[in-house]
């Protein structure tokens, strides 16, 4: 019997892939995003089932996991990004309270949302993934921040679930090309200085994101969890 997963975000890049790398294992996947008119199309390519849901609105996480319904083994919080940009002329600290809220929304309280409302359907042996953000280690502003209270509450839902064998993990991603991330604003000086930083000399992809998601989920990482681990081709380095 092939395992099911969720994957929040799951219409576009990192999610997507993620989403795509389960279904080649022949997992019952479900992927998320908040608006029907990107899930239905992503879903089909793929050949998943799809499901919008807005996971900042505790409402509509509610109803999807209901429509989830029985067991799941793999959750993977991938929704997420970069808050909008405040309308010009926004006093300056109204623009701040608006990003710092938007911020922690989109990359906290989506994952926080989700997991609690799926967790008593996770199975023993189960798996958690939250995807954060080399930005919480340094120059991240707001979004950084985010990724880091991200990292924060994972060690207390790692404890929390740990008694049930169901692993918490959070993957720390470094500049990763090919996805929606950065809404076009990229510009090749700054592509280069990011691949620059890098020991490998070359950026993430989706694909090597998704990888260690489906190590982090298999019987070789059981005795994993609590851990922010750091897939950044050495852009940073821990000890």
């Amino acid at each position: 019997m092939g395992r099911t997963v969720l994957v929040t975000g799951g219409t576009s890049g990192i999610g997507r892939a993620t989403a795509a790398r389960f279904a080649a294992d022949g997992a019952d996947v479900v992927i998320t995003g908040r608006r029907p008119e990107t899930v239905e199309p992503a879903a089909a390519e793929l050949g998943v089932r799809g499901l919008a849901c807005d996971a900042t609105r505790p409402g509509e996480v509610a109803a999807l996991a209901e429509e989830l319904g029985g067991r799941l083994d793999v959750l993977v919080n991938a929704a997420g990004g970069l808050p909008p940009v405040p309308a010009a002329g926004t006093p300056p600290l109204e623009a701040l309270a608006q990003e710092l809220t938007a911020s922690v929304a989109a990359n906290v309280l989506t994952a926080a949302l989700t997991t609690t409302a799926v967790r008593d359907r996770l199975a023993s042996g189960g798996t958690v993934v939250s995807i954060g953000s080399i930005g919480a280690e340094r120059r991240g502003g707001s979004y950084g921040a985010a990724k880091a209270a991200l990292a924060a509450w994972n060690l207390t839902l790692a404890a929390e679930m740990g008694p049930r064998d169901v692993t918490c993990n959070v993957i720390s991603s470094g500049y990763v090309a090919d996805t929606n991330f950065f809404r076009g604003a990229m510009t090749e000086e700054r592509h280069q200085a990011l691949v620059e930083e890098t020991l490998l000399k070359r950026p993430g992809t989706p694909g090597d994101i998704a990888e260690t998601v489906f190590f982090l989920a298999s019987p070789g990482a059981r005795h994993i969890t609590g851990q922010t681990i750091h897939v950044n081709g050495g852009a940073f380095t821990t000890r």
